[in-house]
């Protein structure tokens, strides 16, 4: 089986030597030639992982038909909101029966469909090839070879097993999920709340505070996916709790880090400029409050977040706005 790999970012590049460690050979393709070089011939990608080893069974390129010849599992891992456009582009070379694997926690701006939606769109695949890779994955601790486990989703069981079975070695645990819709929205609306996570960590607020944002995120992300079609169960899993948790804690987050800087007063231009990353809840919170509305679920979290980056709420009334809200019982009463 080959496999190809498109996106030489962090998690990209971590994807493929996760898959590469697991004894399969995969081709990483780089949109930059000489990041392909790099690759190659020293076998670091060190903007992203710095000095880290790449396994000989992982080679690159920077020529897209190279990358997919031959390949009967292509993984994606490029900014959401570029997909669509690059599968317009890349679909003639895919093989007939490929499958395609989304590492990608985002919401499409323009439609508020999944990844797994646009992929097939996009590429004329049925949902029954695809699959969505997601969960506590933080891509430096994973290329480091810390043990990790994450969620392989696809609606069709054997796909999310070939999926799974390629990429499992002896520090990455993947487990399998037919619930794609949890296991996406999960990924992406945890990254909304981790930008709020860091917008009250930049301001100095304590660990109270920021406790509650996670359990209050969590429980909106659950309202929305339910709504959605989702099970509860994967929200309380890896791919809902767990990523949520991950996200939120780590300095290694890039949400977590971008809601820092705002905390500290920079404008969402000058986090852009100081992060000079893709930062997906900042592209996905509209739409991901687009999809609240449309299904009736209140998200007052996801609200508050998207008031800060466009401008009508300021970071130091985003904790007042969220004690503000009607007092109610958490739970379901006796």
């Amino acid at each position: 089986m080959r496999t190809a790999v498109l996106g030489a970012g962090s998690w990209g590049t971590t994807f493929a030597k996760v898959i590469g460690d697991a004894g399969h050979p995969v081709t990483l393709w780089a949109r930059r030639p000489e990041v392909a070089a790099e690759i190659t011939t020293s076998r670091t990608n060190r903007a992203y992982l710095g000095d880290i080893a790449l396994p000989k069974t992982v080679d690159a390129t920077a020529d897209i038909a190279e990358a997919l010849a031959g390949a009967s599992v292509v993984v994606l891992a490029v900014p959401a909101q570029t997909l669509r456009e690059n599968l317009s582009e890349w679909k003639a070379h895919l093989a007939a029966d490929v499958v395609l694997v989304s590492l990608m926690k985002g919401i499409e701006v323009t439609t508020g469909e999944r990844m797994t939606e646009v992929v097939s769109e996009a590429a004329g695949v049925p949902a029954e090839r695809i699959a969505v890779v997601s969960g506590p994955n933080l891509a430096l601790e994973i290329a480091q070879g810390q043990p990790t486990a994450t969620v392989v989703a696809s609606v069709d069981p054997h796909t999310a097993e070939t999926v799974a079975e390629l990429c499992a070695n002896t520090y990455f645990r993947p487990y399998t999920n037919t619930d794609v819709v949890g296991v996406e929205l999960g990924g992406a609306i945890k990254n909304v709340i981790a930008l709020a996570v860091g917008i009250a960590d930049g301001q100095g607020l304590g660990d109270n505070s920021k406790a509650s944002i996670i359990t209050r995120g969590l429980a909106e992300t659950t309202r929305l996916a339910l709504a959605m079609g989702a099970s509860i169960h994967t929200l309380s899993g890896l791919a809902g709790l767990g990523d949520l948790v991950a996200t939120c804690a780590s300095p290694l987050s890039r949400n977590r880090s971008f809601g820092a800087l705002l905390g500290q007063g920079l404008t969402v231009a000058e986090a852009e400029a100081r992060s000079n990353r893709t930062v997906e809840g900042v592209k996905s919170s509209g739409a991901v409050l687009a999809l609240g509305a449309a299904h009736g679920v209140e998200l007052p979290i996801t609200q508050a977040v998207v008031g800060v980056l466009t401008g009508r709420v300021g970071v130091d009334e985003l904790a007042e706005l969220l004690l503000a809200r009607k007092r109610k019982a958490e739970g379901p009463q006796r």
